[in-house]
């Protein structure tokens, strides 16, 4: 069944799944915020509103992202719905002040055992690897390729983290770079940029940073942000179609349904 009242939600995680989530959500009608580190590392930036974090807001296919500091503005853009909101920073007051109804983990992160979120909310979404239903989270939901792809789980966990990057061109993992160590990223290249196999791209550290193969630039770290040894920094897409480096990914679209079903089966609470 569809809610009909306007619900406070919570999205952690800027990236293109983070991103989906609120801008899906939004247009749902409900009050969304996103919140993250002051400098996230997200390399999908024309698939989401990371560059909001930098430039103090962004466009994402017709809904703008803005960031405000503090409770009290947040609220209010939240009550406005102008825009979505975006926190940088500490999250912990923020969620005291505004008192959501939802909350969802879209941060993404792989290799990491969840932290138990359950009691930040009435309702709170685990996206990603290891998340448990009723345990880490209320509901989870899949986030892997395949059928079962944005499906909502009421308990149990999702997958494990298994397989290869979908393949573009005939390439998968290779159209990746992986910061080979930990420390600041720069560059002075553009998402949508045209590189050659070989050419430089960006640098770590002192370490020099080369195309993997040629393409167009679908993911990239922005300038001067730290980044953590073994994150994706980079990602060249040999179809050279800027079409597919900006706007909503088709994963990232289908997990952000996931979320919207979770909250409309009327699993979390009304506002009062």
């Amino acid at each position: 069944m569809n809610v009909t009242s306007t619900l406070t939600v919570v999205v952690r995680g800027i990236g293109d799944v983070g991103s989906a989530v609120a801008h899906r959500l939004f247009l749902a009608g409900h009050r969304v915020l996103i919140a993250d580190d002051p400098c996230p590392a997200a390399p999908r930036r024309g698939m989401s509103f990371t560059d909001a974090a930098f430039d103090g807001s962004a466009v994402l296919e017709g809904i703008t992202a803005t960031c405000y500091q503090g409770p009290g503005r947040l609220a209010g853009a939240l009550q406005a719905r102008r825009d979505i909101p975006v926190c940088l920073g500490d999250l912990s007051k923020v969620l005291s002040y505004l008192g959501p109804q939802v909350v969802v983990d879209a941060r993404m992160r792989k290799h990491g055992e969840p932290e138990r979120q359950i009691h930040l909310a009435p309702l709170t979404v685990g996206l990603g690897p290891n998340f448990e239903a009723g345990v880490t989270t209320s509901v989870v939901i899949e986030t892997q390729w395949g059928d079962d792809l944005g499906r909502v789980l009421t308990s149990g966990r999702t997958k494990q983290l298994a397989g290869e990057p979908r393949s573009y061109g005939g390439y998968a993992r290779e159209r990746f770079i992986y910061a080979p160590v930990e420390g600041t990223f720069h560059t002075d290249r553009n998402i949508a940029d045209q590189v050659e196999e070989g050419e430089s791209v960006a640098c770590l550290e002192d370490l020099l940073l080369t195309a993997p193969l040629a393409g167009i630039l679908r993911g990239l770290v922005h300038d001067s942000v730290p980044v953590t040894k073994g994150a994706k920094v980079v990602e060249v897409d040999p179809r050279c179609d800027p079409s597919k480096v900006f706007g909503i990914g088709e994963r990232p679209g289908r997990i952000a349904e996931g979320v919207l079903e979770a909250i409309e089966s009327g699993l979390a609470a009304s506002p009062d």
